[in-house]
C-alpha cells in the first residue's frame, strides 16, 4: 500500500509539473518549485525524468535580474506525443489527431445519416481513424489515447452515450467500450460543448480559479459552466443544458428532446431560419425576399441576418425575438450561479447584429452587480477538431505523462 501511495504521489507531482509548464507555456525549475510548493531536488528530479522521456526539453536561459546562473526555463516537447480524436455531431463527424500543444497533425470531416446507426458508426470511424494513422505513420505507441466528443447526455459512468438527441439512433451505448474494442485505444468521453469549453480553457490557459458561462449557438444550443476551475457535468450529466429551458409555457414549437417551447426553438440558427420562413413575402420580409429572389426554400441565417441589418422590419423581428429569448435565459444563469464571465461560440456570434441584439437584451433588467463581461471565444468556430483530441491530453498531462 506504500508503495501505491508513493507511485501516485509521484504521478500527481509529475502531472502538476507537467500542467504548470502547459499553463506557463515553461518556467524555470526555480519557478516551478515555488508555482507547485516542491522542493528544488524534486523538480530536478523529475524534469530529468521528463526530460529523458521526452515530454520536456531545455528552451533556453531566462536572465534573474541579479548576479549568478541564469535560470534555464523547461517547456513541454509538443511533438513528444499525439491525441486521437473523435467529434460526433448531428449528421457530422470530425476524426483528428492533436499534439501536446493542441495543434493538429490530421483532421477528417465525415458525413453521417441523421440519426446514424451506432455500430456501424462507431466502426466506420474507428476503420477511418486506423487508416489515418497508417497514412501518417503514426506509431502506436506515440498515441496516448482517444477523446470522444459527443452532442447529447453522457452518462454517469462517463463511459456511454445516454441520449444523443438524434446524432445516434440507440440510447445508452456504451461508445468508449466500443472504441476501445475497435481500435485499441484507451477512450475518455464528454458532452460536446464541455469538449469545447475545455478546449477554450486549454488555449486560453485560463486560471484553474477562474468561473465563466459557455455558450455555443450551432446546430443546437448548448452550455457549459465552471467553478473555480472545475467543469460542471451535473447529477445526471445535464449541467447548463440551457437550449431546453421552456421559454414558452403553450403553444411552443416541437424540440427534438420531446418537450415543446424550449428556447433552441426559437433561438438556434435553424428555429431563426424556419421562423423567417414562416413569415416570408415580398410586403413582410422585402429585404429578404430580395436577397433570394424570392426562393423561400434557399433562405439561410445569413441572409435573415443580413435583411435585419438593412431595415427589413420582418426579418429583424424574427432575429430579435430570438435574442431576447436567449438574453432572458442566460440572465437566469447569471443570478442563479454568478460567473466571471460570458463566452460565446458559434457562427452566429460572428454576425454584428445578432450579437449586438444580444448585447443590448442581457442589459435589461440587471442590475450593476450581475452585469456579467460577454464576449466572443478568441477561438470562435476552430475548435471542433481539437477539442476530442485534448481532452486525451488532458488526461494525459494530469496523469503525469502516463497513458492507461
Amino acid at each position: 500500500m506504500e508503495g501505491d501511495n508513493m507511485m501516485r504521489l509521484k504521478r500527481q507531482n509529475r502531472g502538476a509539473v507537467l500542467r504548470c509548464l502547459h499553463r506557463y507555456d515553461g518556467l524555470s525549475r526555480k519557478k516551478l518549485a515555488n508555482e507547485l510548493g516542491l522542493t528544488p531536488a524534486a523538480i530536478t528530479k523529475i524534469a530529468a525524468e521528463l526530460i529523458a522521456e521526452g515530454l520536456v526539453r531545455e528552451t533556453g536561459a531566462v536572465s534573474t535580474g541579479g548576479v549568478g546562473r541564469r535560470e534555464i526555463t523547461l517547456s513541454l516537447q509538443p511533438d513528444a506525443r499525439c491525441a486521437l480524436g473523435v467529434w460526433l455531431g448531428l449528421g457530422r463527424a470530425v476524426l483528428s489527431a492533436v499534439r501536446l500543444d493542441g495543434s493538429v497533425l490530421f483532421s477528417e470531416d465525415v458525413l453521417l445519416s441523421v440519426p446514424a446507426n451506432a455500430e456501424a458508426t462507431v466502426r466506420l470511424l474507428s476503420d477511418l481513424l486506423l487508416m489515418q494513422i497508417q497514412r501518417h505513420a503514426l506509431p502506436r505507441e506515440w498515441i496516448v489515447g482517444l477523446g470522444i466528443a459527443v452532442r447529447g447526455v453522457i452518462g454517469q459512468d462517463r463511459r456511454t452515450v445516454k441520449s444523443s438527441f438524434d446524432a445516434l439512433d440507440t440510447n445508452d451505448f456504451p461508445i468508449c467500450e466500443r472504441f476501445e474494442a475497435l481500435t485499441g485505444f484507451s477512450a475518455v468521453l464528454s458532452n460536446n460543448v464541455r469538449a469545447l469549453f475545455a478546449a477554450e480553457r486549454f488555449f486560453s490557459r485560463e486560471s484553474e480559479t477562474g468561473s465563466a458561462l459557455f455558450v455555443r449557438c450551432a446546430s443546437g444550443i448548448g452550455a457549459a459552466i465552471s467553478v473555480r476551475g472545475q467543469i460542471l457535468s451535473g447529477s445526471r450529466g445535464q449541467c447548463a443544458e440551457i437550449g431546453h429551458i421552456p421559454v414558452i409555457r403553450h403553444g411552443g414549437k416541437p424540440c427534438h428532446c420531446g418537450k415543446s417551447g424550449c428556447l433552441e426553438t426559437i433561438a438556434s440558427p435553424a428555429a431563426i431560419v424556419e421562423d423567417a420562413q414562416a413569415l416570408f413575402s415580398e410586403d413582410r420580409t422585402p429585404l429578404l425576399y430580395a436577397r433570394v429572389n424570392g426562393r423561400r426554400e434557399a433562405v439561410s441565417l445569413s441572409d435573415v441576418l443580413e435583411a435585419a441589418q438593412g431595415g427589413d422590419a420582418g426579418a429583424a423581428s424574427v432575429t430579435d425575438r430570438a435574442a431576447d429569448a436567449m438574453a432572458n435565459a442566460l440572465k437566469s444563469v447569471i443570478y442563479l450561479i454568478d460567473p466571471a464571465r460570458i463566452v460565446l461560440y458559434g457562427p452566429i456570434f460572428e454576425h454584428p447584429y445578432f450579437l449586438s441584439r444580444l448585447k443590448a437584451e442581457m442589459t435589461v433588467g440587471v442590475d450593476a452587480a450581475h452585469a456579467v463581461p460577454m464576449e466572443k471565444s478568441r477561438f470562435n468556430n476552430t475548435l471542433e477538431d481539437k477539442a476530442a483530441g485534448l481532452l486525451a491530453v488532458a488526461k494525459y498531462l494530469e496523469n503525469g505523462g502516463v497513458s492507461e
